[in-house]
């Protein structure tokens, strides 16, 4: 493994320096509720400091603007903080995303969990493996029985649709969760956790290192169509393999309107109950 050892050191430093910030979080707008912090920034400057002494020849792009673009056939994706939202409230579901792409193929990725300090990481070829114990996703076969994960965006929800597929997904399976960072959704349905995850209006460091997870761990990753995932898509459907078909289908089902069941009627219920 040519380069998970490095990244896995780079995250787990990050890591560190994330949670000595923690719970001590000035907030920053980048917009009307998309928050950024110092830890972001900090984070951000440690990994492309590191990487760029390992690899001074690579391109990279970082959610907090960190870019280089020389032609190289080797980029890395990073996400120094996922779930920024959580870390700024003292939630603690977030992480550290790191990737690397090919000649448009994704080779090697970690996501980094610091507060449970477990490290998701793979290799293109070599498997998953959390805390260096190899990972598979789940066995589960039926839609009824899959716990589902989703995420929505910080900014301009009443313009994303995803409340509407939340709602049928919901009634289709387990149940569906919504931990509010994406690298980590993906990780844990390499892991096993989720059977499957489903979100809109992502970017690639946001799914770069996750992606590789699920598809190493034996899962799959489409669009909403079922095509082959692309980094640059907006969208991401990723399960277990089994269940993959049937997700698809219910998500198509929403985006065509049908079969879908109306929301109770709140009036009716605030007359109803009782104290």
């Amino acid at each position: 493994m040519e380069f998970l050892p490095h990244i896995q050191q780079i995250a787990r430093e990050a890591g560190d320096l994330l949670m000595e910030h923690f719970g001590k979080v000035d907030i920053e707008y980048k917009g009307e509720v998309d928050v950024v912090t110092a830890a972001d920034r900090e984070s951000e400057k440690l990994i492309v400091e590191r990487l760029t002494k390992l690899w001074p020849d690579h391109d990279l792009m970082g959610e907090e603007g960190a870019r280089r673009t020389s032609g190289s056939d080797n980029r890395w994706y990073i996400d120094p903080l996922d779930g920024t939202t959580n870390f700024a409230h003292g939630y603690p579901v977030f992480c550290v995303s790191i990737a690397l792409e090919r000649r448009g193929e994704l080779i090697a990725g970690t996501v980094y969990d610091p507060t449970r300090r477990e490290m998701f990481a793979a290799e293109k070829g070599a498997g998953s493996f959390l805390n260096d114990r190899a990972m598979r996703v789940s066995k589960t076969g039926r839609l009824a029985e899959g716990l589902i994960a989703t995420g929505f965006p910080s900014q301009k929800r009443h313009k994303n649709p995803n409340i509407h597929f939340y709602h049928h997904i919901t009634l289709q399976t387990h149940g569906v969760r919504r931990a509010g960072s994406a690298a980590m959704d993906l990780a844990y349905t390499a892991a096993g956790r989720y059977d499957g995850y489903w979100e809109f209006n992502l970017n690639p460091w946001d799914t770069a290192a996750g992606v590789l997870l699920v598809r190493e761990a034996g899962g799959v990753v489409s669009d909403l169509d079922g095509g082959a995932f692309d980094i640059a898509s907006k969208e991401v459907v990723a399960s277990n393999g089994k269940l993959h078909p049937a997700l698809l289908h219910e998500l198509q089902a929403v985006m065509a309107g049908e079969g879908m069941e109306e929301l109770p009627d709140v009036v009716a219920y605030g007359k109803t109950r009782s104290f």
